[in-house]
């Protein structure tokens, strides 16, 4: 053989080598490599050599094959551009009927995305033949992946083949399996956005109506998206013309599985957006009340997500008289997701009731929701507070909501009270500084002097997260003079509490208020008399350390790390501050008689790094 010959033939028989080898990662590795060595080969060696040995090659590792699936579908260019494009479909028509639903998920993706490429008169002599071949087929994993070849090639086809098309998916959606009437009524949604409305309601009407009465449950729950579709694609003025229609959306809501009405629930804004007012009103009403009281948990939660959309539709009669008495049941409802799901949402009502019915219905129902044992109905409804304070006004809101948050503050379960401390910062950034200041401020204080080690350590991140919240500035004036004065009280406890609280702000204050406001209390701790406290300073000066070896002179030690990929250039004022201030005290400290005050304050000394001491020098 010439040797220039020689040389040509090698890629692909490496290649070949590489997929008959043993070893799946090497396999694997080759099916990757398939652009590499289609470019090696050139379009033509590629159309008449590499793609027949595919062709072949679908008796391999489900793993091997789901990779070749996807390559397949950005092979176009490999083979010749799109003149070419129809020899891709072969390889591909084979993995459309492998067992594995991965394999067949990836062949169907690329066949649609070869299609794209294809011209009419390839999409009609090559691509329809193959759909009609797999929706044939014996087996049923080619006719569940041919459900999904249907959509793309429907559009750029002759009016007969279109025709020939909706007769062949007719019969898969009436397929004795039900794999293939799940997946053929899984695909017939996005089958109806591509007819115009009178086949619409001729033919598809029809299909939707024999999968809506399938006796598998699974079949029937998609369903509802075939709904949707054709609502969406049907005039609104014709809908109450087709009875069919009306009666399957009837039977929908009141279908005997729990996982129908659910799917129903889940999408019930959709529906009531894609039907006439007249439908919304004779039907809608009655079946989303009947959802919330649905006997089934999952249910009521899904429909509980819809409260606001679907309420946004009615008129405020209908709303207050039918809808909002089965709502407030759900307040008590019996489980706790329910709730959740409602809390997340129940806020969106306030701008549809208005301030008057907001403070006549949705603050009770608050009010009772901020007392739930479950802390996810606490935080949702917390979270979502913006929305009423924009309707009815901090004041109403806060005189109707701090008794309630008072309560939970004070509340002799300690596990309650440090729920609630972990929602005042989302509290005060939704209610601001200045209802903050009056009315919560001195209740987060005083959770520093709790009897309960979980709570003083849980208020002392509260007050980072505020000052996050506010600002550096409101710190300062707000948090700092009272950190300094548990720093001077009588109990031990509480002087142990200002150790914890500086070493949490230290990272967002900025370097003048450490050295003014901070490092002094520090000097008098360093001196207290309780070792407990003297180590707790010293592990107190660690962190402090670390902030001022990389805090700018301006901004704080937590923005600076947050605004660049690496810590800033120490400033020369923070490390003059460890070596004039800190320095001096770890040194007493490590002299002292207590032995964990001695390590902690060698560790905190051995945390300055000779070349930062070379630096400030």
């Amino acid at each position: 053989m010439d040797p220039a010959q020689t040389d040509e033939l090698y890629p692909i028989a490496v290649l070949i080598d590489e997929l008959k080898h043993d070893d799946v990662i090497l396999r694997l590795n080759a099916i990757h490599r398939l652009s590499t060595i289609a470019l090696a080969l050139g379009p033509e060696r590629t159309r008449e050599e590499l793609i027949p040995f595919l062709d072949e090659s679908v008796e391999d590792e489900d793993e091997v094959l789901t990779a070749l699936g996807e390559e397949l579908g950005n092979f176009v260019d490999y083979v010749g551009g799109k003149e070419y494009g129809h020899v891709l479909l072969s390889p591909l028509e084979n993995l459309a009927g492998i067992e594995e639903p991965l394999v067949r998920e990836k062949a169907v993706e690329s066949l649609n995305k070869v299609c794209e490429q294809l011209s009419q008169p390839q999409v009609e002599k090559h691509f329809i033949p193959l759909v009609v071949r797999l929706s044939q087929a014996d087996w049923f994993t080619s006719k569940v992946s041919a459900t999904g070849l249907y959509v793309t090639p429907y559009t750029r086809v002759t009016p007969p083949v279109q025709d020939a098309l909706r007769v062949q998916f007719g019969k898969l959606v009436r397929d004795e399996t039900p794999m293939v009437r799940r997946q053929a009524a899984t695909n017939l949604a996005k089958f109806v956005a591509a007819m115009p409305p009178q086949v619409v309601i001729e033919e598809m009407i029809p299909l939707f109506q024999h999968l809506a009465g399938d006796d598998q449950d699974s079949v029937r729950l998609l369903t509802v998206d075939i709904l949707i579709a054709i609502a969406e694609g049907v005039p609104k003025e014709q809908q109450n013309s087709h009875g069919v229609l009306l009666a399957a959306l009837r039977s929908l809501f009141e279908d005997k599985s729990w996982r129908v009405r659910y799917m129903v629930a889940d999408r019930f804004e959709k529906i009531a957006k894609a039907v006439d007012e007249e439908v919304i009103n004779r039907d809608l009403v009655q079946a989303f009340v009947k959802l919330l009281k649905d006997s089934e948990a999952e249910v009521r939660g899904a429909i509980a997500g819809q409260i606001p959309g679907f309420c946004q539709l009615l008129d405020s009669n209908t709303l207050l008289s039918e809808v909002m008495p089965a709502v407030e049941e759900l307040v008590t409802d019996s489980s706790q997701h329910v709730r959740a799901a409602l809390g997340t949402v129940i806020s969106g009502l306030a701008p549809i009731l208005g301030k008057e019915e907001t403070i006549n219905h949705l603050l009770p129902m608050f009010l009772n929701m901020l007392k739930d044992d479950h802390p996810d109905v606490r935080l949702n409804i917390i979270s979502k507070l913006e929305l009423v304070n924009n309707v009815i006004g901090i004041e109403l809101l806060s005189q109707s909501l701090l008794p309630a948050i008072v309560q939970l503050a004070e509340d002799k379960q300690w596990r309650v009270r440090l729920a609630i401390i972990e929602y005042v910062p989302l509290l005060a950034a939704q209610l601001g500084m200045k209802f903050f200041d009056e009315k919560l401020a001195s209740l987060c204080m005083s959770w520093l002097g709790d009897s309960v080690f979980s709570i003083r350590e849980a208020s002392t991140l509260n007050l980072k997260k505020l000052t996050e919240v506010f600002g550096v500035e409101w710190a300062n004036s707000a948090i700092i003079p009272k950190v300094t004065d548990l720093g001077h009280d009588t109990n031990y406890l509480y002087r142990m509490t200002t150790c914890f609280a500086i070493s949490t702000l230290a990272p967002v204050l900025t370097l003048s208020i450490i050295e003014t406001s901070i490092l002094p209390i520090m000097d008098r701790l360093a001196a207290d008399d309780i070792p407990n406290i003297r180590f707790n300073v010293a592990k107190s000066y660690s962190e402090i350390i670390k902030v001022l070896k990389a805090i700018p002179e301006t901004g704080t030690y937590e923005e600076a790390v947050k605004n660049g990929t690496t810590l800033p250039e120490p400033s020369t004022k923070g490390l003059n501050l460890i070596h004039d201030k800190i320095m001096p005290n770890l040194e007493k400290l490590q002299g002292d008689g207590d032995v964990d005050v001695r390590y902690f304050a060698t560790t905190a000394a051995q945390s300055v790094n000779p070349e930062d001491e070379m630096m400030q020098s």
